[in-house]
C-alpha cells in the first residue's frame, strides 16, 4: 500500500479551511500533516479533528523537520513569494492558489527560482481548468469540431464585493480568471488588454466603477470579450460562448435544474464560486496530489501565474486609461517548454 502525500497547508482561512476539509474526506492519496497559520488558534482549530496533524504558525519548522512531502499555499496573495521561494528550495511540490504572486516582477522571480532548480515544482491554483465545461470547450476547439475558433465572450458575475474592493482588484481578483481561460482555450499567449467603462450600477460601493468591458486579442488575433460585472446581485455566475466557423458554444451559466411546477418555473443560482466550482476543486486537487506524489505537478505551472500576472498588469493599466495595451511578457524558459502552446496540458 502506498504511503498517503504528507501535506502541509499554509492558510488556514476562507480558502485554505475549504482545501483542508477537501484533502481529508475527499482527495485519495494525501493526508493533511500540518495546517500553518500565523494565528494559532485558527491552525489548531483547523487540525483538531484530523488525527496525526500538527499545527504551526512557522513553515520554516515544517521544513526544517521535513515533516511533509509536499505544500498547498492558501495564503493572501501578498505572502505567496516568500512561502513559494523556501519551499521550492526545498523541492517540494507545491499547489500555490492564484494569484501566483500579485505582479509579474515578483512572478517573475518565481519562474526563475524553479529555472534554478531545474525542475517545475508549483502548480497554480486556476481550478476552471478542471470544470466539465471548460475541458469540453476546450477540446472542441482543439479539434476544430465546428472549424477554426473566432471569438470568446466571457461573463464573470459576482452577488456582491467586500469592503475595500476596488477597481484594479475588479482586474487582479476576478478577470484573472478569464485571462487564463483564455489562454488555455486558445493555447496562445494574451497580446493586448483594453478596459472600457460605461455606466455603473448604483450597487457599487463609492470609488468602484462596476461593470467593466475587457477587451483581450491573442497571438493569431483571436479576440476575446469580458463583461465583468462584480455587484449583480442575483448570485454567482460564469458563462463562455464560443464562436466556431460553422457553430456556436456555450458553456457555463445556469448550471442548476430547470424545473416547472405548480404554475411556476425556473432554477436557482449558486451563491458562490466554492459551489459552482465544487468539482473542479476537487479534480484540480486530487491531479495535483497524483502528481506531486510523482514529484511533479497536474495542471497550469508557474509560467501560466507569471503570464497571466502580466495581464493582469496590463488590464491595471487600460483600466486607468482606456487605450489597448500591450501584454509584456519574459522569453519563455525552456523548462516550460518554449514554443509549447499557453493552453497545453503539462
Amino acid at each position: 500500500m502506498n504511503t498517503p502525500l504528507r501535506v502541509a497547508v499554509v492558510g488556514a482561512g476562507r480558502m485554505g479551511a475549504d482545501h483542508i476539509e477537501r484533502l481529508h474526506r475527499r482527495i485519495n492519496g494525501a493526508e493533511v500533516a500540518a495546517v500553518v497559520d500565523i494565528d494559532k488558534p485558527r491552525a489548531e482549530a483547523a487540525v483538531a479533528h484530523i488525527p496525526g496533524a500538527v499545527a504551526y504558525t512557522d513553515l520554516q519548522e515544517v521544513l526544517d523537520r521535513g515533516a511533509v512531502d509536499a505544500v498547498l499555499i492558501a495564503t493572501p496573495g501578498f505572502l505567496h513569494e516568500q512561502v513559494l521561494l523556501p519551499v521550492i528550495e526545498h523541492g517540494l511540490p507545491t499547489l500555490c492558489e492564484k494569484p501566483l504572486t500579485p505582479d509579474a516582477e515578483s512572478s517573475w522571480r518565481v519562474v526563475q527560482a524553479e529555472v534554478a532548480a531545474g525542475r517545475q515544482l508549483v502548480q497554480v491554483g486556476f481550478m476552471r481548468r478542471f470544470d466539465a465545461g471548460y475541458l469540453s470547450l476546450r477540446r472542441m476547439i482543439e479539434e476544430k469540431t465546428y472549424g477554426e475558433l473566432l471569438t470568446l465572450h466571457h461573463q464573470h458575475r459576482n452577488p456582491t464585493t467586500p469592503a475595500g474592493f476596488t477597481n484594479e482588484m475588479i482586474i487582479n481578483d476576478s478577470v484573472v480568471h478569464e485571462f487564463d481561460a483564455v489562454r488555455f482555450f486558445t493555447g496562445e499567449e494574451i497580446t493586448s488588454v483594453q478596459v472600457r467603462i460605461g455606466r455603473s450600477t448604483r450597487n457599487a460601493p463609492a470609488g468602484q466603477r462596476d461593470p467593466q468591458l475587457v477587451l483581450l486579442e491573442t497571438e493569431s488575433g483571436i479576440l476575446a470579450q469580458v463583461e465583468v460585472y462584480v455587484n449583480a446581485q442575483f448570485g454567482y455566475q460564469v458563462a463562455t460562448q464560443a464562436s466556431f466557423e460553422t457553430g456556436i458554444v456555450g458553456i457555463g451559466g445556469d448550471q442548476e435544474p430547470y424545473v416547472r411546477t405548480a404554475g411556476t418555473w425556473g432554477g436557482s443560482v449558486t451563491p458562490g464560486f466554492e459551489e459552482r466550482f465544487v468539482e473542479a476543486y476537487d479534480r484540480e486537487i486530487q491531479a495535483w496530489v497524483d502528481a506531486a506524489a510523482r514529484g511533479g505537478i497536474g495542471g497550469p505551472s508557474a509560467w501560466d501565474g507569471y503570464a497571466t500576472a502580466a495581464c493582469c498588469e496590463a488590464g491595471v493599466r487600460a483600466q486607468a486609461s482606456g487605450e489597448i495595451v500591450p501584454v509584456q511578457l519574459q522569453p519563455k524558459p525552456e523548462l516550460y517548454g518554449a514554443g509549447v502552446p499557453a493552453g497545453a496540458t503539462r
